[in-house]
């Protein structure tokens, strides 16, 4: 039987984690005693004894646990910042191309994407990809999510009872453009620059939206948005965890498109819209599911060489 191991196991994606691989009876899992939670020799022991460990752990203690692990058969599926740019591990988004696969299908070490990274290359690598916008396209990022990607401290704050009046707005930050995904949406997108990236936490848990806004004029390659909302299904046909929605989706909702549609789901919706001088393109997912702990699984399962979808809602 499989052994895993979560290092940050009470954290919110060590719990999703937790909870998708519960029922699962090809795995064992391998628990810490809680008093010894930031013990190192006994995180180093339970990482060494397992064939998968998960770190969910702030970016410090991520490489501090990859260094306690001398086991060369630990495959570590990290879920933090700390790892996802090294060229030694392999980037977590195997939807992206054979090559993306393989490598996490093959490496010991693996880093999940973060969320708003994983919505924005999922939309902009293709394009680059494929030639449509040049990797010097002035890229710009407006994204909105739930509170329940900032953390435990934030969460708490969202759920007291008594709590400033500023949180039942949507609010930005990182204005400093100094955003912690973004060397992952440059490097792993092929681009000459970072994006502008403009971040929103909103009043509701889970769910997020990233947007791409784009000028026709400035496309390489021209397209209309029908056009342009049929390559991403031809170039994720078969991809199980992202899917394409028709041209004008929107309009069975009245033209909104909520971004907690996709809480509780593990896969990803792009959606194309817009006119032919600037076109719309958007991801809509769960930022705890393909942003974060579904994504996770994913890696695993690949590595195990099983149903990628194993555990998985799509």
């Amino acid at each position: 039987m499989t052994k895993v191991f979560i290092d940050g196991s009470e954290g919110t994606t060590g719990l999703r984690i937790r909870e998708r691989l519960a029922e699962r009876k090809d795995l064992q899992m391998l628990e810490i005693d809680p008093d010894l939670r930031k013990d190192p020799a006994e995180r180093k022991r339970l990482i060494e004894s397992a064939d998968y460990a998960f770190l969910c752990l702030p970016d410090a203690a991520a490489i501090e646990a990859c260094e306690l692990c001398e086991n060369p058969d630990t495959v570590i599926i990290d879920t933090s910042t700390a790892h996802r740019v090294d060229s030694g591990w392999a980037y977590g988004f195997p939807e992206l191309s054979d090559a993306f696969y393989e490598k996490i299908r093959t490496s010991k070490r693996i880093a999940v994407p973060g969320c708003y990274a994983s919505g924005f290359i999922m939309l902009a690598y293709p394009l680059v990809a494929m030639g449509i916008l040049g990797s010097d396209y002035p890229f710009t990022v407006p994204a909105l999510s739930g509170y329940s990607g900032a953390g435990k401290k934030a969460i708490a704050l969202y759920e007291a009872e008594e709590r400033a009046a500023e949180l039942d707005s949507p609010r930005e930050y990182a204005l400093s453009q100094m955003h912690k995904h973004l060397p992952e949406m440059k490097i792993i997108t092929g681009l000459d620059h970072e994006p502008v990236f403009i971040p929103t936490v909103d009043d509701y848990y889970c769910g997020m939206i990233v947007n791409v806004p784009l000028h026709a004029r400035l496309m390489k390659k021209k397209m209309s948005p029908g056009e342009l909302r049929d390559m991403y299904a031809q170039y994720y046909l078969d991809k199980p965890f992202i899917r394409v929605r028709e041209f004008g989706s929107e309009k069975e909702k009245g033209g909104f498109v909520a971004a907690n549609e996709m809480a509780g789901l593990d896969r990803a919706d792009i959606i194309v819209s817009g006119n032919d001088e600037r076109i719309q393109v958007m991801s809509v997912f769960d930022n705890l599911g393909k942003g974060a702990s579904g994504a996770a699984i994913e890696c695993l399962n690949i590595s195990m060489g099983i149903d990628p979808a194993s555990s998985l809602s799509l």
